[in-house]
């Protein structure tokens, strides 16, 4: 089914709902991508996400995915914060983790427009996504005109940085592709130079394996790779750097959703941190991002980067 007449009931929905930016992209092979993942893949990029391993045809092809599949509705929900943790000293958590864990909230708000496009339209078709299956996110994103990649592989909007979650809406629904957008990193290596761990190995390539997020909450072994002791940069859960460094995050606005933020992780001092127990653990951090690292991993990571441990 056509729906173009219908694009702006949704986009005006989409805002509505909280999304600040909503593209439409042709669902189909994603051709260019295939050698960039297949040589990521096949030099061990992702360390031991061997989940990214999986579903290679459906990663690249939605159809493969949902069958039927048009179109790919790509939004963007913003979470970036101008708030930082009180004690400066205190191990550092990623924004987007400063309050309760985006797939509850996004999947909400997307599960809210895709009832509206079939309350609207009537029989549509399609599956809901945020960061939960083999869909390539940034990739569609950058298809339906959201913005570019990065040099850090992080998707960029010239009026809003990068600080926001990605999801989409794969349907049967025909839409005229929105156009996409022209690469605007220039010669700017900040992001590059910056990395604690020299995770971008060279523009647009990001090494997984040496990945701060990765370490902190990817990785599942009981002790963390030597080789990066003292270059974690204090960070506990996640990391900032090279969007915080990134030229293009001056654009950035606070976000306005209560439910990312939680003044009692953000009050936490290093000695709260260290000290941290299993009960406080589960009470301060319920529908937190930072379950995902369960407590013994996040014991483990704060042990890690304290100064005080050999």
């Amino acid at each position: 089914m056509n729906a173009d007449k219908h694009k702006q009931a949704i986009l005006t929905k989409a805002y509505e709902l909280g999304f600040f930016y909503c593209g439409f992209s042709k669902a189909g092979f994603l051709e260019d991508e295939v050698p960039r993942l297949e040589n990521w893949l096949n030099n061990n990029r992702n360390g031991k996400m061997a989940y990214m391993e999986n579903h290679f045809d459906k990663r690249l092809d939605p159809t493969k995915l949902v069958p039927g599949a048009k179109s790919v509705i790509s939004l963007l929900f913003n979470y970036a914060t101008h708030t930082t943790q009180t004690d400066t000293t205190a191990p550092k958590v990623s924004k987007y983790a400063f309050g309760e864990d985006y797939h509850f909230l996004v999947k909400e708000r997307l599960s809210a427009l895709f009832s509206f496009i079939r309350e609207t339209i009537g029989n549509v078709e399609g599956r809901a996504f945020v960061d939960s299956a083999p869909v390539m996110d940034k990739a569609w994103a950058k298809k339906s005109g959201l913005g570019w990649i990065g040099k850090n592989s992080n998707l960029i909007h010239p009026k809003e940085g990068s600080f926001f979650f990605i999801a989409e809406l794969i349907t049967d629904l025909e839409f005229e592709q929105d156009a996409p957008m022209k690469d605007y990193c220039g010669t700017c290596t900040k992001c590059i130079d910056d990395c604690p761990t020299d995770a971008i190995i060279e523009p647009y390539v990001v090494d997984g394996s040496k990945c701060i997020s990765y370490l902190t909450i990817e990785l599942k072994d009981e002790i963390l790779p030597s080789e990066f002791k003292g270059k974690m940069d204090n960070w506990a859960f996640g990391c900032d750097v090279c969007q915080d460094v990134c030229p293009w995050n001056r654009f950035s606005k606070q976000h306005q959703e209560e439910r990312l933020s939680n003044p009692k992780l953000l009050d936490f001092t290093k000695e709260d941190w260290l000290d941290l127990n299993e009960e406080t653990f589960r009470e301060l951090l319920k529908r937190s991002p930072l379950k995902r690292t369960k407590y013994k991993g996040l014991k483990r990571n704060l042990n890690f980067i304290d100064s005080r441990s050999k």
